[in-house]
């Protein structure tokens, strides 16, 4: 028996499904915003704050592992009614809040270790979402592209485990936007049209890979193509690319490419 401890996007749903065709049992605890799986009868609706529950539910099922998918977001902390478990573990949350919704889950994580429950990775039953180094698009980086890129990773590489950065645009070996906690597409929503760079999107530095991998999705590749850029690059089996055989048409009929390093 497995627990999907579920938010919002595409992505929980994804996971959902391929657990239902591999026939595996499941129970959902479901942390979305409107109740999305309230349809799915082994879907269960606890508050964040009460912990308790939680455990005695996971506890109840037998269940040995549980994984995270979908965007869980951060609560109204003021307004949520804590048991017993909650007072004592809600606290830890909070701080973590502090730092972003990723460490949320992340303190979360660290509570049912404690608890002695086991979170596997996100993608453990979706491996195919996360692909190996290669080019995924018919175009392919010129030399020029592949110093830009070069610069970019340079760039990660210094970056430290308090900063935020996961995305960031190189252009003519120089970077020229940077991701901040509003996401990818704000960032490249601020980016003038035809602007030519190459959007590189990385896990940060001791970025819980379990539940937190970058992802992108056939919005993301509009995106590009909307705001002119030339391609993307991400990290093998470090990266969800949601629709892929979409993502990759669309990159080949626009003449952006998708190459994994």
């Amino acid at each position: 028996m497995i627990g999907l401890l579920l938010g919002d996007t595409d992505f929980s749903q994804i996971v959902l499904s391929k657990i239902k065709k591999l026939k595996k049992k499941y129970f959902i605890i479901d942390f979305s915003k409107n109740s999305k799986f309230k349809k799915n009868i082994y879907s269960h609706r606890i508050s964040i704050g009460k912990f308790g529950k939680i455990l005695n539910l996971i506890k109840e099922k037998k269940s040995k592992k549980v994984l995270f998918a979908g965007k869980i977001a951060k609560p109204k902390f003021s307004s949520l009614r804590l048991d017993f478990k909650g007072f004592y573990y809600m606290p830890s949350v909070i701080q973590a809040s502090k730092k972003g919704d990723a460490a949320i889950i992340k303190a979360i994580i660290k509570i049912l270790n404690i608890e002695g429950i086991k979170v596997i990775s996100s993608i453990s039953f979706n491996p195919e979402l996360a692909l190996k180094a290669g080019n995924y698009s018919k175009l392919k980086p010129s030399r020029e592209d592949l110093v830009s890129i070069k610069k970019g990773i340079k760039y990660f590489n210094k970056l430290n485990e308090l900063d935020h950065v996961q995305a960031l645009i190189v252009k003519d070996g120089k970077i020229v936007a940077k991701e901040e906690r509003e996401g990818t597409r704000k960032m490249l929503i601020k980016l003038k049209k035809k602007t030519q760079g190459i959007l590189i999107k990385f896990p940060k530095k001791k970025q819980d890979l379990r539940m937190d991998l970058p992802t992108i999705g056939l919005q993301t590749i509009r995106d590009c193509k909307k705001y002119g850029l030339k391609g993307i690059v991400l990290k093998s089996k470090k990266n969800i690319i949601l629709d892929k055989v979409k993502c990759i048409q669309f990159a080949n009929k626009n003449r952006i490419f998708i190459k994994i390093i």
